[in-house]
C-alpha cells in the first residue's frame, strides 16, 4: 500500500468497487436464470397455485336510504372537497 494514501481513501474504493462486482454478479445471475436457492419439489408433481382461486362476483352492495336532510349535507360536503377545502 503506498505510503501516501490513507486507509479511509482505500477503503472509500475498495468497498464501492466490491458492492458494485457483488451487486453486478447478483444481477447477471437473476438475468440469465441462475438460481441458487434450494428448489422445493411437491409431492407427486403437484404444483399448487401461488395464489388461491378467485372468485368471478364481487361482494354483495349494502344499500341505505338517505334522509333528504343527509343527501344535502352530503352534497354540501361534495361541493367542499370539490373547491379545494
Amino acid at each position: 500500500m503506498p505510503a501516501h494514501v490513507s486507509l479511509l481513501l482505500l477503503f472509500g474504493v475498495v468497498l464501492p468497487a466490491a458492492l458494485v462486482l457483488f451487486c453486478a454478479v447478483g444481477l447477471a445471475g437473476y438475468r440469465f436464470g441462475l438460481r441458487l436457492e434450494i428448489r422445493h419439489r411437491h409431492p407427486g408433481g403437484i404444483v399448487r397455485p401461488v395464489l388461491p382461486a378467485q372468485r368471478r362476483a364481487g361482494p354483495h352492495r349494502e344499500y341505505v336510504d338517505l334522509t333528504p336532510a343527509e343527501r344535502a349535507a352530503f352534497a354540501g360536503l361534495a361541493r367542499q372537497l370539490g373547491e379545494g377545502y
